[in-house]
């Protein structure tokens, strides 16, 4: 069960810390970073997530911005003796206390935001963050609470972290604290395939400890009342005094056959393509929104189990489908068994396409999991392997995901840089973006005659 009071049972530490897998995560390597932006959704994140990263990079000389978002008003809900006015002040001077106990030449910047509401105050979150990254955004080191660990406003401003990466081409790390507490090592929404660590050093775990006793309003009760009562127990505050910290690095996994071979072993249809609606309703838009009723030759990048490639079969002489995947391979293929102009091949494509040219290029569900150098090199790819008059189609995902390297606004913005093709459809919603391009400029009635 996902709790998020630490006085109620969680997982142990000591379990946590009997996983072999720990010993063999690669570690984090802050070579080339010139600046670290650490984010915390309330007063403490950044010091239970992130103090040994904050006290280590002080100690190199990196500097470093701590901003923490929200008042943190909202830790005593029912306390009869604390105004949130009070609390809001208190927890600020504890917020810069701890700060600067783990790095006295850091700079704290306090937000303010309500707590509790980080989602409902994005934009604006978003802005003042980005005014922090400053124009290296690229030695950056932009540090924020992982999107996936289950509290609202942590995974709330992971997406904004998330975006901002994507957006500006800063070195993303996200830092679990709920997670140690709601999940064990068996539980499959860890990261494993996405975790880093970083070693921290007797010196800096000593003043991690240090930082953390700043949070007395956490750590101990505000009064003898009911409903003061510490929020921090010694068995969650355990959890974060180790020698190491971990943190989920997007694209640090090796997304190639392991991974996703890894995931369909789980789930043999994990995005649900053959029983959401949701997922039917998209391959209709994406097949509407193609210019032409048939093609000759056809590329689909990441057919994952062929549910669109059947239906893409339909309308095409001959269409070759790729994906990095054994497993899904073969479902396709089992899917696709009666279609002899289909050919389902395991290939990455950031080792080359399949050579000739193509009439239409599918791009859907993919250009997440390329770094944003790699997708420039597979839209160059995919760029020269277009036939004169040829379409790209590509339909993302707009919502952040952890294992996802950049967001479908990202890829998108990217593609239709980078393609240099005339846009003949952009069809967008709050869940996801389909465009449609060619060097053909004409719409579908001057293609067809009508005009």
């Amino acid at each position: 069960m996902v709790t998020f009071d630490s006085a109620l049972p969680g997982t142990r530490a000591s379990e946590w810390a009997a996983d072999e897998r720990f010993g063999a995560l690669p570690a984090l390597d802050l070579d080339g970073v010139e600046g670290v932006l650490v984010a915390a959704a309330h007063p403490d994140d950044e010091t239970l997530g992130a103090g040994g990263l904050i006290a280590e990079a002080s100690r190199r000389g990196i500097p470093v911005t701590v901003v923490v978002v929200t008042d943190g008003a909202a830790s005593h809900p029912l306390s009869p003796t604390t105004s949130p006015g009070r609390l809001r002040a208190l927890r600020e001077i504890e917020a810069r206390e701890a700060v600067l106990r783990l790095a006295a030449d850091a700079t704290v910047v306090t937000l303010g935001f309500d707590d509790g509401a980080v989602a409902e105050q994005r934009d604006a979150i978003r802005s003042a963050l980005a005014e922090r990254v400053g124009d290296s955004a690229e030695r950056t080191l932009l540090v924020v609470p992982w999107r996936a660990d289950g509290h609202t406003d942590h995974d709330a401003l992971g997406g904004i972290g998330a975006e901002l990466a994507s957006a500006t081409g800063a070195r993303l790390l996200e830092y679990p604290v709920w997670l140690w507490h709601w999940a064990s090592p068996a539980s499959p929404e860890v990261p494993w395939e996405s975790l880093v660590a970083l070693p921290v050093s007797s010196e800096a775990l000593a003043a991690k400890r240090h930082a953390l006793s700043a949070y007395a309003s956490q750590l101990e009760p505000l009064s003898e009342q009911p409903g003061d009562e510490a929020m921090l127990s010694a068995e969650f505050v355990e959890h974060f005094e180790h020698h190491a910290e971990y943190f989920v690095r997007s694209g640090s996994a090796d997304l190639g056959r392991e991974y996703f071979d890894a995931m369909y072993a789980r789930n043999d249809d994990p995005w649900g393509f053959t029983d959401r609606w949701y997922e039917a309703r998209k391959r209709a838009v994406t097949l509407a929104s193609l210019p032409a009723e048939r093609y000759g030759r056809v590329l689909e990048i990441g057919c994952s189990i062929g549910v669109l490639t059947e239906q893409l079969a339909a309308r095409s002489d001959a269409l070759h489908a790729v994906d990095v995947s054994d497993a899904a391979v073969a479902s396709a293929r089992e899917r696709l068994a009666g279609a002899p102009h289909v050919r389902i091949e395991r290939a990455d494509v950031t080792d080359g396409l399949p050579e000739g040219r193509f009439d239409l290029v599918v791009l859907s569900e993919v250009g997440y999991y390329f770094t944003p150098d790699a997708l420039v090199e597979l839209v160059d790819g995919v760029r020269a392997a277009l036939a004169d008059g040829g379409t790209v189609l590509a339909c993302h995902w707009r919502h952040p995901v952890t294992d996802y390297v950049q967001g479908g606004d990202g890829v998108h913005a990217a593609i239709a840089e980078h393609l240099g093709l005339h846009r003949l459809v952009r069809h967008e919603e709050d869940d996801f973006v389909l465009e449609v391009f060619s060097d053909d400029p004409r719409s579908v009635a001057g293609r067809t005659g009508l005009l």
